[in-house]
């Protein structure tokens, strides 16, 4: 079977160290993380990672089954793809000249994303959205010249009633 997407919805005690075992525990294993986004929940104890991998169903169990076992690990869930709400926020800073910058304000817009930083020579934007669409923003943004991308990775949520 192909590789595809795999989204890991973890909850985890909130204190120091828990990330740095979740890491390692994917270095051992020689899984790759595509992207980590962690914070804390409504609740402080417990703070809620989002960890996107590629791979086929038995490195997926594999990863459910090794993050299971440690200690500070509250709950893991794979949130299937087609059932989740997944979302990236991203901060993308790129050159603009007087020629430009409304043809750069334009794309902005076209992508439902905000300026959140104007100088007369760069434009800094917030994009947040599907990542596949924050790729294309991307893309978009490279013929005006891109100085520097911040991307915070994919947040997923399962959706309806199901939750972690």
């Amino acid at each position: 079977m192909a590789d595809s997407k795999i989204i890991i919805g973890v909850l985890v005690n909130n204190k120091p160290g828990v990330l740095m075992h979740i890491t390692e525990l994917f270095t051992k294993r020689c899984f790759n993380i595509d992207s980590l986004v962690v914070g804390m929940t409504e609740k402080p104890a417990i703070s809620r990672m989002t960890i996107t991998s590629i791979g086929d169903v038995q490195i997926e169990n594999q990863i459910v089954k090794q993050l299971s076992k440690l200690h500070d690990v509250l709950h893991v869930a794979v949130i299937p793809e087609n059932k989740a709400t997944v979302r990236e926020h991203m901060l993308i800073k790129m050159e603009v000249t007087a020629e430009t910058s409304s043809a750069v304000t334009e794309m902005i817009n076209a992508f439902a994303a905000k300026v959140i930083d104007f100088t007369a020579s760069t434009v800094t934007a917030e994009v947040t959205g599907e990542v596949e669409n924050n790729d294309r923003f991307v893309e978009a943004s490279k013929e005006y010249g891109i100085i520097e991308i911040c991307r915070a990775g994919a947040q997923a949520l399962h959706r309806g009633n199901t939750s972690l």
